[in-house]
């Protein structure tokens, strides 16, 4: 058997998979993804557009959106090219390098979009159980702070996993289950012993995911109680309604990264193809529903994105 060991010059190369039994209406399938890849980019791009450009969007909240919205746009922009280009193209092949490096930006910007969900929950929380307090708490400087906290999570937790998938040897047999790396789908091919990967991975989970749904969930409870106690019920359900928006962007990311692992733990009956088309259509589902989910939600973007809109439409 064939053993490439990555301390040589020569790198492995692997090889990415499109829809497994589809092969020949790849082309077909690639125009929905082509179609949800254009909604991602557009849509999230036109939510930064209008909070740079609106002066009353420069508000913790939306400052949150707007490191939503960047996760969303760099999280769909890590999986386009190897994903089209292997739908459209057959272009299939990807060294090890490279592999490693859609890797660590892939699982990197999933596990920020976690984190920025959590700050995000931490804002509607102190906005509905300490209003007062709002704009002390939640200062330039403070909501900086905490951006820059998520990101220097990420990366701590990230750099392990991938430089120890350097450090593997693999054997002849280098076909992906997917059209871009993933952790678990690369170290699997290994022909060296992978469990210290296996634990860096899991670690990276439940240090990232595995801290922010609870916590979220806390807040949430937290809120819901703090809510109840007022005695207005149009005060309720306005501040309900405040918190309607995230809470649906919780759930479209949160949902389908459990129906996923679920499905690779228990769903080995389920034909190959449904495991790749599920996993590709999670990468996107928040990328796509975000930007619309607070588009038609909340009131200030809407009448942004028409404000825009319309003096686009006066220009021509």
């Amino acid at each position: 058997m064939l053993i490439l060991n990555n301390t040589h010059s020569q790198l492995p190369t692997f090889l990415l998979t499109g829809i497994p039994g589809l092969r020949a209406a790849q082309v077909w399938i690639s125009i929905p993804f082509c179609l949800l890849y254009v909604i991602a980019l557009s849509g999230n791009s036109m939510i930064l557009l209008v909070i740079v450009r609106e002066q009353s969007l420069h508000e913790p909240m939306y400052y949150f959106l707007s490191m939503l919205s960047i996760t969303d746009l760099s999280l769909s922009l890590c999986t386009l090219s190897t994903t089209l280009g292997v739908l459209w193209f057959e272009a299939r092949e990807i060294n090890l390098n490279a592999c490693i490096a859609q890797m660590f930006f892939l699982h990197g910007f999933t596990f920020m979009e976690s984190g920025v969900l959590l700050a995000m929950a931490f804002d509607r929380f102190v906005a509905i159980c300490d209003p007062l307090r709002y704009t002390t708490i939640l200062t330039n400087a403070r909501i900086a702070q905490i951006g820059t906290i998520v990101l220097i999570r990420n990366v701590a937790v990230m750099l392990p996993v991938v430089l120890f998938v350097k450090r593997l040897s693999f054997c002849s047999s280098l076909v992906l289950s997917h059209s871009y790396c993933y952790h678990v789908d690369v170290i699997q091919l290994s022909c060296t012993d992978n469990r210290i990967n296996s634990v860096l991975g899991l670690f990276a989970l439940f240090s990232t995911t595995g801290f922010d749904c609870p916590c979220i969930l806390l807040s949430y409870v937290l809120i819901i109680r703090s809510v109840l106690s007022i005695a207005s019920s149009d005060e309720r359900q306005k501040a309900f309604n405040t918190c309607i928006s995230h809470i649906s962007a919780v759930a479209i990311f949160y949902i389908p990264l459990i129906s996923l692992s679920l499905v690779h733990r228990y769903g080995h009956s389920a034909p190959a193809f449904v495991h790749t088309i599920m996993a590709n259509v999670f990468l996107l589902i928040p990328p796509v529903l975000n930007p619309i989910i607070y588009s038609v939600k909340t009131k200030q973007i809407r009448k942004a994105i028409l404000k825009v809109l319309n003096q686009k439409q006066n220009q021509l």
